[in-house]
């Protein structure tokens, strides 16, 4: 089936921030008294906004964290991204096709405006995307698993849900994508693929992605 729209997920499908993230806000909860693993950080809140993070805080703990968690932790983290983050290997080659062949595509990513526009600078990916083309859960107030991103970024850019694709990484994306009624191919470079069972289709590479999209 060739697809109206591609809507790319950002963090570990486009950038590869999901280790440098989910380090630092495993540290920054830790440190706040909410012992957190790295792997517990990827299990918990892989994917998700950050109202998720404060969500499962307070619903486990009965604390609310600091009103300034989130400049702490995004300084952190955009400090890293700034040193060590790259793109996802091969996924310049996909945006590259897509752009060749006249597909539309766009990113909706969980993550804030301004984590994706700093990841995309530094990473080089801005130019593939300008603004008409980013949309993040701030735009839309609830963030994935909820399908109203998807759905906001699809009609924004003029497509049925049924005619679109989602490209993610993480259980909760995938989630957000089939209440969207959309097809979801699911990257498996990072996440188990029994995490990501309810996918479309599942692929391991950006090479292989290219070739589905054919």
């Amino acid at each position: 089936m060739r697809y109206d729209l591609i809507l790319f997920d950002n963090d570990g499908v486009l950038v590869d921030s999901e280790p440098l993230s989910n380090r630092h806000l495993a540290a920054c909860l830790t440190e706040l008294g909410h012992p957190t693993t790295y792997e517990e950080s990827l299990r918990d809140y892989m994917g998700s906004a950050m109202h998720r993070v404060h969500d499962i805080v307070l619903e486990q703990t009965g604390q609310r964290l600091p009103a300034d968690f989130d400049d702490v932790f995004h300084a952190r983290v955009f400090a890293a991204f700034e040193k060590e983050l790259l793109p996802v290997a091969g996924v310049e080659g996909v945006l590259e096709k897509l752009t060749a062949d006249g597909v539309p595509y766009c990113v909706a990513s969980s993550g804030s405006h301004e984590r994706i526009r700093v990841g995309h600078r530094v990473t080089g990916l801005d130019r593939f995307f300008d603004d008409d083309r980013i949309f993040s859960s701030e735009d839309v107030g609830r963030g994935k698993p909820a399908p109203d991103l998807f759905l906001y970024a699809a009609e924004r850019m003029g497509f049925a849900p049924e005619r679109c694709l989602v490209v993610e990484d993480s259980p909760l994306g995938v989630q957000a994508a089939v209440a969207a009624g959309m097809d979801v191919y699911g990257y498996t470079g990072m996440t188990p693929a029994e995490k990501l069972a309810d996918a479309t289709q599942l692929f391991s590479t950006m090479g292989e992605l290219a070739d589905l999209l054919v």
